[in-house]
């Protein structure tokens, strides 16, 4: 099956773009992406034996692929040109969503989930930590004092 997946997938890239690259992912899932289009589909085993599910979405900016924005059910047995219009369906169920929303630069947070005036990245040592140095210095005077080093 995985072999007739990316047989299929291949035939299914050459209708659908002229530049393309075909791939298999680490799970199994057959993927062709069209860089120039900005556009993604993948083809996986359906739930059937003749089935499979293609899922179509977008590639973002430095070439990470962004999930699923649609996905069908179609027979394999149905033929290239068919799965072809399943795909164009898909791909045009994408390209009208709206993009989704990127996050601004904005204020930075901080770890606590508090907002920093102004986006400074300067680090502030809280007062536990200064706790734990001022009872480490002690530690280490009462050692050395009961030794006889300081005398």
């Amino acid at each position: 099956m995985s072999a007739q997946l990316r047989e299929t997938a291949d035939a299914l890239a050459g209708m659908l773009w002229r530049e393309h690259t075909v791939y298999r992912d680490r799970s199994g899932v057959v993927v062709i992406r069209g860089e120039h289009v900005q556009r993604w589909i993948s083809l996986s085993t359906g739930a059937g034996r003749d089935e499979v599910l293609l899922r179509a979405g977008r590639i973002l900016e430095g070439g990470t692929t962004a999930p699923a924005r649609s996905e069908a059910v179609a027979g394999l047995s149905a033929g290239t040109g068919e799965l072809a219009a399943a795909c164009r369906r898909l791909l045009a169920e994408v390209a009208a969503a709206p993009p989704a929303p990127t996050r601004a630069g904005g204020r930075r947070r901080s770890r606590t989930g508090r907002m920093r005036r102004g986006g400074s990245p300067v680090r502030h040592t809280g007062f536990r930590s200064w706790l734990l140095v001022v009872g480490a210095v002690g530690i280490v005077v009462v050692c050395s004092a009961g030794a006889g080093v300081l005398r």
